[in-house]
């Protein structure tokens, strides 16, 4: 799955806000239901990394004034940019590829566990989406339709319904946005709308956003069991390592109910259903 907050969890819907939404993705009260956070592991990173030298050289090879230079970046239709969009698809496929197959896994392992086929256990896809990637689309900018590229960096689509890009299947309801929390606390499922559209490029947030750096976190961690503060609430966890679940405790990270409210609030997104942890595994 990778290392950070990637994780995969099984989870329950505790409750529901949107019934005829909720009906729409086939969510409903008490349902178990599996979340899958991961993405191209180390690949997408390590393009990220190579490629802020070239886009840095960029810059300066078409004098592009920048207000910061972590902006760092080069014209649509040049060779960097080219080089640069066609490694982050492979990065993009990679991730889809492995998203299935820890799906493909998980099924098997529901399978054996419970003897049963996944057709009786009711084990279908909601939804798969990417985030922490550039997307041509084309947006109203000053009442003018534009094609744009959209970065989202810690964000993910809220296309509204209607959308063109969206499949047959969630057009009437809208883009299904996923919003993962920590690992004590819950998730969200929401829809994406039209003032996402207006006000955020059709995006909304990814996650509940750090309180503690990782390094602060392990500090707060030492001399407790994580493990243990999790079994008590009623939730087993497996970790690569006691740091990791260190780095990940819930309170290294904003509580996401109030994230998400300020979300459905602002119209960026509105609530479905929220789904609490019962088993995770980290990294």
């Amino acid at each position: 799955m990778g290392s950070g907050n990637h994780f995969t969890e099984i989870q329950y819907v505790d409750e529901i806000y949107d019934e005829k939404a909720a009906n729409g993705m086939g969510l409903f009260k008490d349902q178990i239901t599996v979340m899958i956070h991961t993405g191209s592991r180390g690949f997408g990173h390590q393009i990220c990394t190579d490629f802020l030298t070239v886009m840095q050289k960029a810059v300066l090879k078409y004098n592009i004034d920048l207000p910061d230079r972590e902006l760092a970046c080069a014209p649509f239709n040049s060779p960097e940019a080219r080089d640069y969009i066609s490694a982050m698809k492979a990065a993009a496929n990679y991730a889809w590829a492995n998203r299935q197959c820890i799906m493909h896994w998980v099924k098997e392992s529901f399978m054996k566990v419970f003897n049963a086929g996944p057709n009786d256990l009711g084990m279908s896809l909601v939804y798969d989406v990417a985030h922490n990637i550039a997307k041509v689309e084309e947006h109203t900018v000053d009442g003018k339709k534009m094609r744009l590229i959209v970065h989202r960096k810690g964000a993910t689509r809220a296309f509204p319904p209607r959308h063109p890009e969206l499949p047959d299947i969630y057009r009437h309801l809208g883009q299904p946005v996923i919003i993962p929390g920590d690992m004590g606390r819950a998730s969200f499922v929401l829809l994406g709308t039209e003032r996402a559209m207006e006000e955020s490029f059709g995006s909304t947030c990814h996650g509940a956003g750090r309180l503690m750096s990782r390094h602060q976190a392990i500090k707060k961690a030492k001399g407790r069991a994580i493990w243990r503060e999790m079994e008590d609430k009623g939730i087993t966890v497996m970790a690569a390592g006691r740091g990791t679940l260190a780095e990940e405790m819930p309170e290294a990270y904003k509580d996401i109910s109030n994230v998400v409210d300020v979300v459905h609030n602002a119209g960026l997104s509105k609530k479905v259903a929220r789904l609490r942890p019962l088993g995770v595994i980290k990294g």
